[in-house]
């Protein structure tokens, strides 16, 4: 009689699948093999069960109802593709051990703050040379376009078309290609920075549209660890309990042009969705997320439907 493969066997085959269809499941994988390497310690064979699921998704038994639920979300996943080859298989039904998923509210920047913020890095040694003019550059396109920091970085000068003001976003979150339409203003930013680049480095070898002062494509971890010092240096304190971030740029943006919508009285439910293509979202949900998020965004929908109320609007 053949024996039934290993679970760690049956994980590795799931992952493989899905990094075909273009997954990275670097997080999600790596917990997914934890959960397999348990299940063969204990000697396990046939289906996946909920006992076996929950019992190891409670491990650490000290951590948080929160993590728990992200583990066994990895499994309920897993579980949900054996049921296709193995009947038997039981799925934990979702939100079991509670929910998985809590965003904070996001930081939204002041024009005063984004302000600030470029003003600091334009003081960012060594002076004249490139990497105060590359940080400029790079925050401003992020508070322009709410680009992903990671998609920023990883541009390359054939992505950035500046003729036509249009970047090529290809190394995105999500492997989803896009194109983002540049603001005239950004275009020019960018146009400027690309000629003082080529002076400052004639001959480079790399394709990176951000160079450091070495020759260097820009690092992500580099830029956070830049921010970080600008942030202390302006003084900026935490909010909700955490420090403002340069992805909070992103949500900056995506606010700033939803609140605009809402006070020119634009069908939002329409525009919703090409602002949702154009940050690189998978679901739309993603994009309205802000309305419950934001204050400013409640009060500017409040507004509007008290003007329709009074007849002062054809829709909401």
């Amino acid at each position: 009689m053949t024996r039934p493969p290993t679970i760690v066997a049956l994980a590795e085959e799931y992952l493989a699948l899905r990094r075909k269809l273009g997954f990275a499941m670097r997080i999600e994988g790596a917990e997914l093999i934890r959960f397999a390497r348990f299940a063969d310690q204990l000697g396990h064979r046939g289906p996946i069960t909920i006992e076996l699921a929950v019992r190891w998704a409670k491990l650490p038994s000290d951590a948080s109802p929160l993590y728990w639920a992200r583990r066994l979300d990895v499994v309920r996943r897993f579980a949900h593709y054996r049921l296709s080859f193995d009947p038997r298989t039981e799925v934990p039904a979702p939100g079991m051990l509670g929910p998985s998923y809590r965003r904070t509210p996001p930081y939204i920047y002041s024009e005063d703050q984004i302000v600030a913020l470029l003003q600091a890095a334009s003081r960012l040694g060594p002076v004249g040379g490139l990497r105060p003019r590359t940080y400029v550059a790079l925050f401003g396109l992020l508070a322009s376009t709410g680009l992903r920091i990671s998609e920023a970085v990883k541009l390359t000068r054939t992505d950035v078309d500046l003729d036509a003001g249009v970047l090529t976003v290809s190394e995105t979150k999500f492997h989803k290609a896009r194109l983002v339409p540049l603001h005239p203003s950004t275009t020019g930013q960018l146009r400027r920075y690309a000629k003082h680049r080529e002076r400052y480095h004639p001959r480079v070898s790399s394709n990176a549209f951000f160079l450091t002062e070495r020759r260097t494509p820009l690092k992500d971890w580099r830029v956070r660890m830049t921010f970080a010092s600008l942030r202390a240096h302006l003084g900026w304190a935490a909010h909700s309990g955490r420090l403002p971030r340069i992805h909070d740029l992103r949500h900056t943006f995506a606010v700033a042009r939803l609140l605009r919508w809402y006070q020119e009285g634009a069908d939002v439910d329409h525009k919703i969705a090409a602002l949702s293509t154009y940050l690189g979202h998978v679901k739309v949900t993603d994009t309205y997320w802000y309305v419950t998020a934001v204050p400013q965004l409640l009060a500017a929908i409040s507004t509007r439907y008290e003007r329709f109320a009074r007849g002062e609007e054809a829709r909401p």
